[in-house]
């Protein structure tokens, strides 16, 4: 009678949590450069969520594009990341972009007006991926923003 009262409030207890709701995400936050050398750029961004379940989870954040001027320069690919209970919380997103493919021939008409309004226009795009106990949802990524040259 003791293991059928345990079993039925662990049962109980994992039923009733809010597993299957999907944490919500909030949007892209802070695309800014970071570094700027003679050989790369290196762009971050921070993806907000909020995790209404009382479980955590885990976010994949393989395969986001990064697109500058229109022309896909990088590929975010980040650890798995853990998902907190019943919080908000902020995913790193951050890419290393050669400038050798920024300065190319293939994105001169963009190069020149770059230089002459110091501004980029940089894109991520892709999908994050949560799972959770079974449960997965995916998200899709895409977010524009200028981008001042300093």
């Amino acid at each position: 009678m003791k293991r059928f009262i345990i079993l039925s409030t662990i049962l109980t207890t994992f039923f009733n949590c809010s597993v299957n709701e999907k944490p919500e995400f909030i949007g892209i936050e802070n695309i800014q450069i970071v570094e700027s050398t003679s050989n790369t750029i290196t762009f971050s961004a921070d993806a907000k969520f909020i995790n209404p379940n009382i479980i955590g989870g885990e976010l994949q954040t393989d395969a986001i594009k990064v697109y500058i001027n229109d022309n896909e320069m990088a590929t975010v690919s980040a650890e798995n990341f853990n998902v907190p209970a019943k919080e908000e919380f902020t995913i790193p997103l951050t890419a290393l972009v050669p400038t050798d493919s920024i300065f190319n021939d293939k994105n001169l008409s963009g190069l020149l007006g770059t230089l002459l309004t110091r501004r980029l226009k940089v894109q991520y795009r892709g999908d994050i991926n949560y799972k959770v106990l079974g449960f997965s949802h995916t998200y899709l990524i895409d977010k524009t923003e200028e981008i001042t040259i300093k």
